[in-house]
């Protein structure tokens, strides 16, 4: 699909931004990183288990590092790139690899299967793409608090995702030689809707909507906060969910 009949629900500007913050707060230290985290070890995992070769390696969006440290101990000859030197909607400025591996990205651009046939096309004949990022399931108490607080108006405060069948579905249409999608949930416990805001902005998963919603009032806020901490436990906690949606792919 040209870029003109795309429909533009994500801003490049401030996915950008977003991005750049969590790498600075990243290399700060201290900072939550855990969503990058599981999907380094999920990758690391599956490709163990797949005891898949992977001399070329491309990785997109390894903010911490860690999937590159590992492939790099196994003699591996890589490409690290994000979204704030590449652009995933156009085809990529490398080609011929064993493996070409996204982490937390693709969630937020205009054309998904765009950016996969660009994925496919990067890769060697036999080659396996491995694309995780947050998807549809998530965040359910935080979206829960925030409809509560907007009220009889609510605000378009969170992304558009995809769940398991829009996921198979796209990697049905791609034309990769065989394909698995799955997903997983993260479970994490917070005292406080401020936490969990201050985790999401260190990982770059605040809002980057080209329709900017209106800011809570003050009011509002304290409606968000009371909403947010009357599905707390006995122990005072909210449990909040993150899915994780994995596609995996190989090209014939």
């Amino acid at each position: 699909m040209t870029s003109s009949l795309l429909p533009h629900i994500f801003a490049a500007q401030r996915r950008r931004l977003r991005t750049a913050r969590a790498v600075t707060l990243i290399e700060r230290g201290g900072s939550a990183r855990f969503i990058f985290d599981d999907m380094a070890d999920d990758i690391i995992e599956r490709l163990d288990f797949m005891r898949q070769r992977t001399a070329r390696s491309a990785i997109i969006g390894d903010v911490t590092g860690q999937l590159e440290r590992e492939l790099s101990a196994q003699a591996n000859d890589f490409i690290s790139a994000n979204c704030l030197t590449l652009d995933e909607e156009r085809p990529l400025p490398f080609g011929e690899m064993d493996l070409v591996a996204s982490l937390a990205s693709l969630d937020t651009v205009n054309d998904l299967p765009g950016a996969l046939i660009h994925l496919r096309d990067a890769l060697a004949p036999g080659g396996l793409m491995i694309a995780s990022f947050v998807a549809a399931g998530s965040l359910p108490r935080l979206r829960q608090a925030l409809l509560a607080a907007d009220g009889e108006r609510p605000a378009a405060r969170f992304h558009p995702m995809i769940d398991n069948r829009g996921g198979a579905s796209l990697m049905q249409r791609i034309g990769f030689a065989r394909q698995v999608v799955d997903s997983r949930q993260l479970s994490v416990r917070y005292g406080s809707m401020e936490k969990l805001v201050a985790d999401l902005r260190a990982q770059g998963l605040t809002n980057c909507l080209t329709s900017v919603p209106p800011a809570l009032g003050k009011a509002a806020y304290r409606a968000a906060q009371q909403a947010f901490l009357t599905q707390a436990d006995k122990d005072g906690r909210v449990t909040e969910s993150f899915e994780i949606l994995t596609l995996t792919g190989w090209k014939s």
